[in-house]
């Protein structure tokens, strides 16, 4: 045996450190550290089972978990240590300089899946877009999971984009990337897009995330969606839409619980959707606006606001 502590005794520990600094889920995150720590030391993936065998047989801590656990305290995200995020049984790429994708964006992309698979089943093919993608998240869970679908997937930011590539090119031939300004890009497609989904920056300029987690590690670019209501930049989604989908085609868009209302109403104003309504994710809250792009005869001029702003 060695000398060093057991795995047993490094998680219990590690629970405990991370129970004090407020880590929200100690012993789930000392389990994840370990089984990282225990992959990077044998130089190939552990499960969950693997870690909880290697708990019961007594194995040592693994080398580098105390520094893992250290840094896991001071509210380091989790997925910037192991360097990866879990999404809808994809494990993308990340680290600083993107947003990291959450749980509940599941869903949004929950929404755009079933829809373009409607179209798959109806026409055999589904042209879809992810505005503002970030990791590249929504974007490569459509093409996993919708054969048939090809994704259009846009991002402003020179550091989200890089980690959007790096997982792209590791996961899917079906996306198509895009370096621009979602705002004005891919002027090509206009009109025949069947999914225009998003998860763009919303939090408006007051309400500083509590997480240490979101507000020091995600970037600011891809949180805040300027102006008084943080709606500037999901507006400019909006009317990209517009111009992108075809009659019939369907609005998937992203906000906070608060902003289900003001975003209804944004989509509205543009007079160029119909079936407006909010969709809710797993908790039961509403967090995403829905809606069908009307017939092109009700389309009145429309302006698009002056924003730039990265993840758009």
């Amino acid at each position: 045996m060695s000398d060093d502590p057991s795995l047993r005794q490094a998680l219990r520990e590690a629970a405990a450190a991370l129970a004090t600094a407020g880590v929200p889920s100690p012993m789930v995150d000392a389990e994840l550290l370990a089984a990282f720590a225990l992959a990077r030391e044998r130089g190939q993936a552990v499960s969950r089972g693997e870690l909880q065998a290697a708990i019961v047989l007594g194995v040592a801590a693994p080398a580098g978990l105390a520094d893992l656990v250290a840094a896991r305290a001071r509210r380091i995200p989790l997925q910037h240590l192991t360097g990866v995020a879990p999404f809808r049984g994809l494990e993308l790429a990340v680290g600083p300089g993107v947003f990291i994708p959450r749980p509940e964006t599941e869903q949004v992309a929950q929404v755009a899946i079933d829809e373009a698979r409607a179209v798959v089943a109806e026409s055999g093919r589904a042209l879809v877009v992810d505005l503002c993608t970030g990791s590249g998240a929504i974007a490569l869970a459509v093409a996993r999971e919708v054969t048939g679908a090809t994704v259009h997937a846009v991002e402003l930011d020179a550091d989200a984009h890089g980690w959007a590539a790096r997982n792209v090119a590791a996961v899917a031939d079906r996306v198509v990337l895009a370096r621009a300004d979602a705002r004005t890009a891919l002027t090509s497609l206009d009109g025949l897009v069947d999914v225009v989904v998003s998860n763009p920056p919303y939090v408006p300029p007051g309400a500083v995330p509590v997480d240490p987690e979101v507000a020091e590690h995600d970037p600011a670019v891809a949180l805040y969606g300027l102006g008084p209501d943080g709606l500037e930049v999901p507006r400019g989604i909006i009317a990209a839409a517009a111009r992108l989908l075809r009659p019939g085609g369907l609005l998937v868009m992203e906000h906070a619980e608060v902003q289900a209302a003001a975003a209804q109403d944004a989509v509205r104003r543009t007079g160029a959707f119909e079936q407006v309504g909010t969709a809710e994710d797993l908790a039961g809250r509403p967090r995403m606006v829905v809606a069908r792009r009307a017939p092109l005869a009700a389309d009145p001029p429309t302006t698009q606001p002056d924003v730039e702003h990265s993840r758009s």
